[in-house]
């Protein structure tokens, strides 16, 4: 079987601010058997133009990444956050319904894939043998894996199966953690409370991890997890994958 080729959609958040998730991101698909490519020429997906209003704006950096993600049927792109992949899948066409470019953008959409559900859905992979973690860990579906994306079980099933690792779920794991991109700066005492409500869901659980899809999430809840110093740890999915080897 030829190896999956697959474009590294790195979102610019996880480039400035996590780029080992990046990396580690890297090191589980090629050991599943993908061919990886980065185009150091991509930037943002444009989310954050979008959700602040600036519709032409964001419409720019939507045409920009047709460029920079343009391929055959069979040459993937792969991201590790729900929320940048959601924002292209769900959210360009109607960015681009008055771009002369619209009709590139519907095969692109259906290449575009967050990190577990193409190992899971796309290539039927369900465990990487190598992951070892030892540790109790509970798992925080971000809105946009659940809501934008409909991943649920594709994470959990990767994380059940690495070794070491026990899985405790917490109460209200669909509720959203509070970070929600500029609503964390513009509804500050609330996004905490969320934050706090969902810290103190995940400790009552007795789990040492709280894991996401979304690093952005993770970032928002360990920034209240510092803060209070607690004992608890977040982790994006490929850093548990990529994890004891």
């Amino acid at each position: 079987m030829p190896a999956a080729l697959v474009d590294l959609f790195v979102p610019c958040f996880v480039d400035q601010l996590f780029p080992d998730t990046a990396m580690n991101m890297v090191k589980v698909l090629e050991s599943v058997g993908c061919q990886v490519n980065y185009n150091p020429a991509q930037t943002c997906c444009g989310q954050p133009a979008y959700n602040a209003g600036y519709r032409q704006e964001s419409q720019q950096v939507a045409e920009k990444f047709l460029t920079d993600f343009a391929g055959p049927a069979e040459r993937y792109v792969v991201g590790p956050s729900a929320s940048c992949v959601g924002m292209v899948r769900n959210h360009y066409g109607e960015l681009l319904a008055d771009s002369p470019r619209c009709n590139e953008f519907p095969a692109l959409q259906r290449r575009v894939f967050e990190f577990t559900e193409f190992l899971v859905g796309v290539l039927g992979v369900t465990s990487i043998p190598k992951a070892q973690l030892a540790g109790k860990y509970t798992y925080h579906d971000s809105c946009s894996a659940l809501r934008e994306c409909h991943i649920r079980e594709e994470p959990r099933q990767l994380l059940d199966a690495v070794t070491g690792l026990e899985r405790l779920e917490m109460a209200e794991t669909e509720t959203c953690c509070g970070f929600g991109g500029t609503f964390a700066v513009k509804f500050e005492p609330i996004s905490v409370a969320m934050a706090q409500q969902k810290v103190e869901h995940a400790l009552a659980t007795g789990a040492q991890y709280v894991v996401s899809t979304d690093t952005s999430c993770l970032m928002h809840l360990d920034a209240y997890i510092r803060k209070e110093k607690l004992p608890l740890r977040t982790l994006h999915v490929a850093d548990v994958l990529a994890s004891g080897w």
